[in-house]
């Protein structure tokens, strides 16, 4: 589909609902915010002041954010570091869901992390195997659209509410 525009003019497009699916064990291994926490600093605001801004507005037009994170238990570095990170999202007004990879096996997930808009479009993000972001693809087939759609229902339904997640 070309270029993909940047998420704030994604996000800006939407009106229902943004559905993110990660299912990577990490990401981005340089990222500063990580690597504080990696050395015993208190975790901060990783996504920054940019993002949860951004969210609050969306939420506040009655855009809905959810985001099913699949996971390997124990949680990998990363992911431990999301899940200690997760209360700056969920106060921004994300709803956030964890569902331990062991229980998934059935759900037949894409093999790569999405974000799903009004079941309109899609953005696959793309990344190397140690976490560092590649690229993004848009999809508007109908086809993928819908099978995205289903497997993040089918995930989200099955996921624990990050209130309620303890990991293993």
């Amino acid at each position: 589909m070309g270029t993909v525009p940047p998420f704030s003019e994604l996000i800006a497009a939407t009106t229902r609902t943004a559905a993110h699916l990660e299912t990577r064990d990490g990401y981005m291994p340089e990222d500063p915010a990580f690597l504080n926490w990696r050395a015993g600093k208190p975790v901060s605001a990783p996504a920054g002041a940019a993002w949860y801004d951004l969210v609050r507005e969306h939420t506040a037009r009655g855009v809905e954010f959810r985001r099913a994170r699949i996971v390997s238990e124990p949680l990998a570095a990363y992911i431990r570091f999301e899940y200690e990170s997760t209360p700056f999202n969920v106060a921004a007004g994300e709803q956030i869901r964890w569902l331990p990879r062991h229980t998934a096996p059935g759900l037949l997930v894409p093999l790569a992390d999405f974000w799903l808009f009004d079941d309109r479009l899609v953005r696959f993000g793309f990344f190397a195997g140690d976490g560092t972001f590649l690229r993004h693809d848009l999809c508007d087939d109908p086809e993928v659209l819908r099978s995205c759609a289903q497997v993040f229902e089918r995930v989200w339904c099955r996921a624990t509410p990050h209130d309620e997640y303890r990991p293993a």
